[in-house]
């Protein structure tokens, strides 16, 4: 791996040894070895995955054995070697320079060193194979569910537009929704490509790998057997000259007329007589009856024999031994170089293409969530184009078009007519907007006092308020936290100290009969900013269902419940994410007011803490499910954990609500 140091040649283009490796999509990763082990690490030519070099005795002098190459493809390979250097000299390399000779060292210290390797990349193929027949199959699910999506999508949209259904905002948000499919479809349709694509890419590796590994098997093969037929022929030539060597030891006993064995038993025997006595007499008389002439002329041949014998065994043995020091000192290191970097080339390919599998993976599915939820300058996404469905207004379009097309033709029993026929006379209409009931309360649910077209604001719940009016705050918000700003960053607790309760009621009044015509920049509210505290409080705490609303209360709780600083930041941003729209905006306003009031909190004495202490309660309401028998405020049992949710978005604001823009602005 890289990140030990091993060097690989697995990404050159100009290597023989992957020479095609270049093709399959991963980056091109060069090799640059040291110069002082240039002797060792010459390239790989077109012959053989190891080539043959001149190597040098440890004397210094030039070896003859039959692995000696010419000068001329020495120079050849090395010319091919300095002209990859300088096409890719300018190039950044993507791993460690060096070779980790550490490594190659322990190789070939090892008696197993080759069969290791050969076994390693073994294992290295297999799991290559196994990732490429993943992404194979990964790619055809893809690929299936890619085409079927499309072609619902499209089947679905060509039947639509053949039948009679909905017209209007429905069509639109249809016709969105399924544009939304066909896009994702087409994000998995590349997305089987491009696995189909590192399937092809890994499965080429593991043949070459494989390929390889047979021509480097073979050649280590074939420098041993040649290294054990030189010992073999090394052990009969020493045979021969000790076979030599006895024929001519018995001449020249013959000669003295004496055997060896003679001359042992007499050496230890000394004067003792016998049979052995007798039979060394006897022997003797026989040699001195033999031709002298005819024993130096045995001696003679037999001689040069051992000369000869002697000759041939001492070239067996320097053969032999430059054979040996070349194999284990040049060959096996350049042999085992080799099947370390077809290791290095296939992990890292592997690895290359699993890395690659996760980040198309990862852009695939983010992808997904980009159509789905696309930026608000290209379009509506999935849940935004269904939620833009306004069935009021689509059957009033459609009423408007079915009475023009049809209203001529009589369908039913006549609403009008003579009512000496018996017709009714029409029943009167009544103005609707300016009827009153007894009981004080209009139709459009105002109170007295309030105007015609009464618009309260306490205790309307907050979706309806924004709706009504048109906005996307709340009126009274801005209106109240602007003054608080201008009026109350000073004042020592605010939020905290209460302002008189009379004047509190007065107010809520006011704004509720007619919010614009309420001046806070009037002595009277100016002077004493903690009523309008108060009021802002007040129209919190009314709201039917608080601002972090009822059903995600108790995420809210479980979130804070985490001790772990960074984890519960992370869930309370969950949360707040999945509140609706109306109280996420409402509530990015109010605490980016209460932030703006804490930068102050060296003169009000309104830490985050405090803040949170005080708008806790406010803003998760009384939960009527966690109300106890006997207890007026159930929702107060979680209240430290209710406050320390406040206190960890208000400490964390800027990372949830504020994105970079507003952050650079």
């Amino acid at each position: 791996m890289i990140e030990d140091g091993y060097l690989s040649s697995a990404w050159e283009g100009d290597q023989f040894d992957f020479q095609n490796s270049a093709g399959h999509g991963r980056p091109q990763l060069r090799t640059f070895e040291p110069a002082e082990t240039s002797s060792s690490s010459t390239r790989l030519n077109s012959t053989s995955p190891i080539p043959s070099r001149t190597s040098v005795d440890s004397a210094g002098q030039v070896s003859t054995s039959r692995w000696q190459e010419s000068p001329t493809t020495h120079m050849t390979t090395l010319e091919r070697r300095d002209n990859a250097l300088t096409t890719h000299s300018e190039q950044v390399a993507l791993v460690e320079p060096t070779f980790d000779e550490s490594v190659l060292r322990a190789l070939c210290d090892l008696d197993c060193g080759v069969p290791l390797l050969l076994d390693r990349i073994k294992q290295s193929m297999i799991s290559c194979r196994e990732a490429s027949t993943f992404f194979k199959k990964r790619a055809a699910m893809e690929e299936e569910y890619g085409k079927n999506m499309q072609k619902l999508a499209r089947s679905t949209a060509e039947i639509y537009s053949m039948n009679d259904g909905k017209a209007g905002s429905f069509v639109s948000a249809w016709h969105g929704t399924l544009r939304v499919h066909e896009m994702m479809a087409e994000n998995r349709l590349r997305f089987a490509q491009r696995l189909n694509e590192m399937s092809e890419e890994l499965a080429n590796l593991s043949k070459e790998v494989e390929k390889n590994r047979k021509q480097t098997k073979e050649l280590a093969t074939r420098y041993e057997r040649a290294l054990q037929e030189s010992e073999t022929s090394t052990e009969k030539c020493k045979n021969r000259l000790d076979i030599t060597s006895e024929e001519l030891e018995r001449v020249l006993l013959q000669k003295e007329g004496e055997s060896l064995k003679d001359n042992v038993v007499q050496s230890r025997a000394g004067n003792t007589g016998g049979k052995r006595a007798i039979g060394k007499a006897v022997g003797g008389l026989l040699l001195k009856s033999k031709n002298p002439g005819n024993i130096q002329r045995q001696e003679d041949d037999i001689r040069s024999k051992v000369s000869t014998a002697s000759d041939v065994y001492r070239k067996a043995m320097i053969d032999t031994q430059t054979m040996r020091q070349e194999y284990f000192n040049f060959q096996l290191p350049r042999i085992l170089r080799s099947l370390k970097e077809c290791t290095d080339e296939i992990d890292l390919g592997t690895q290359y293409h699993l890395t690659r599998y996760a980040f198309l993976f990862e852009s695939i599915v983010l992808s997904d969530g980009s159509i789905l939820v696309p930026p608000r300058e290209e379009g509506l996404g999935l849940k935004a184009s269904i939620e833009s469905i306004d069935n009021r207004s689509d059957f009033r379009i459609y009423m408007q078009n079915y009475a023009y097309a049809r209203g001529g033709v009589l369908r039913g029993p006549r609403r009008e007519g003579p009512i000496e026929e018996g017709f009714l006379p029409p029943i009167p209409r009544h103005d609707i907007d300016k009827h009153i009931s007894s009981n004080g309360v209009n139709m459009n649910g105002g109170l007295h006092g309030v105007p015609a077209s009464g618009r309260p604001t306490f205790g309307v719940d907050l979706a309806e308020q924004m709706v009504r009016d048109n906005v996307d705050l709340p009126p009274i918000l801005p209106k109240c936290c602007q003054a608080i700003e201008k009026y109350g960053l000073q004042t020592q607790g605010i939020y905290r100290i209460s302002g008189m309760t009379s004047k509190v009621a007065k107010l809520r009044q006011k704004l509720d009969q007619d919010l614009n015509a309420v001046d806070l920049d009037a002595s009277e509210w100016s002077g004493d900013i903690n009523t309008v505290a108060s009021a802002i409080k007040g129209w919190l705490r009314d709201l039917p269902d608080p601002l972090l609303t009822f059903s995600l209360h108790q995420g809210f709780i479980e979130a804070a419940k985490i001790e772990n600083d960074r984890l519960r930041h992370i869930r309370l941003h969950e949360r707040v994410n999945e509140l609706p729209d109306p109280n996420y905006a409402t509530l990015k306003y109010f605490l980016g007011h209460l932030h703006r009031i804490n930068q102050h909190a060296t003169i009000n004495s309104m830490s985050m803490q405090n803040l949170a202490i005080v708008f806790g309660p406010t803003l998760f309401g009384i939960s009527p499910t966690s109300a106890h028998p006997g207890q007026a405020n159930g929702g107060m049992v979680d209240a430290a954990l209710q406050n320390l949710a406040i206190e960890t978005i208000l400490n964390h604001y800027s990372d949830i609500f504020e994105d970079e823009s507003e952050v650079a602005s």
